[in-house]
């Protein structure tokens, strides 16, 4: 193998390498992504993660008093539309500037996909 040869293709391995570890750090930091949203009154608190899964729904022991059960259910499920929706944002800046303008983020960030399935392995360094 020529020395120009062997230059360019160790050239290339460490730009691939280092992409993946961009993309890489880019899924990790999207599993740590959440959303905290309070009612406006602060009498309900909500925690949304990645993929739009609650964490967690605190009430202030005042909101029975406060709202009848079907405005409980309605300000439950328009927080969690808000925390879902702030949460989809973020993903897409996050991940925007790694995927392709034609390819749906449900393809590469669904609830059951793996970055491995998309990404190859780290290229060793030819000898």
């Amino acid at each position: 193998m020529t020395d120009a040869f062997r230059s360019v293709i160790e050239e290339l391995t460490e730009q691939h390498n280092k992409q993946l570890a961009a993309i890489r750090e880019t899924y990790d930091r999207l599993h740590d992504l959440e959303s905290t949203v309070k009612s406006s009154d602060g009498m309900i608190s909500i925690v949304v993660g990645a993929n739009g899964q609650v964490r967690s729904i605190d009430f202030n022991p005042r909101v029975y008093q406060k709202l009848s059960p079907s405005e409980l259910s309605d300000a439950i499920t328009t927080l969690i539309a808000q925390a879902t929706g702030d949460v989809a944002e973020r993903t897409k800046e996050l991940i925007g500037p790694l995927i392709p303008d034609d390819l749906p983020l449900e393809e590469v960030f669904g609830t059951d996909v793996s970055l491995d399935a998309f990404l190859p392995q780290p290229v060793e360094a030819v000898e």
